[in-house]
């Protein structure tokens, strides 16, 4: 068993609980630790922590319904899911959306679709292609 610690990525987000959730039922992670300031999500291969933006900060955001996407931004999320039809389902139903079929695209055997979490965050979806005889 490897001691080397999982590679992986911090969200900040203004509510947690709803944020990591989005991102437990789209991308197959599991909670392995929460606290009242941030939520720990893993899979067999990365970590993601969701973390809550410091109260005095929070106040001053806003996060519209639907949440504005946060665009202009030079780090961009992406996961593996099984199925991109049906992560778009779960997008919606976890207070997220996922890009409309017609906007995926494929490269290096995957075809991928942009989306966002609950507070406008930009994640990409990618879906493996099985590669036709």
């Amino acid at each position: 068993m490897s001691t080397m610690p999982l590679s992986g990525a911090v969200v900040f987000a203004k509510d947690i609980r709803r944020v990591a959730a989005f991102y437990e039922h789209l991308c197959a992670l599991v909670v392995v630790h929460a606290e009242r300031d941030h939520i720990v999500l893993e899979s067999g291969t990365v970590q993601l922590v969701v973390h809550a933006i410091p109260p005095a900060i929070a106040r001053t955001i806003q996060i519209a319904e639907p949440p504005v996407v946060r665009e202009q931004t030079p780090i961009k999320l992406f996961f593996a899911v099984p199925d991109l039809a049906q992560a778009r389902a779960l997008a919606l139903q976890w207070g997220g959306e996922i890009a409309p079929a017609a906007r995926e695209w494929e490269a290096r055997g995957f075809r991928a679709c942009d989306g966002h979490d609950p507070e406008g965050n930009v994640v990409q979806f990618r879906q493996a292609v099985v590669a036709s005889r």
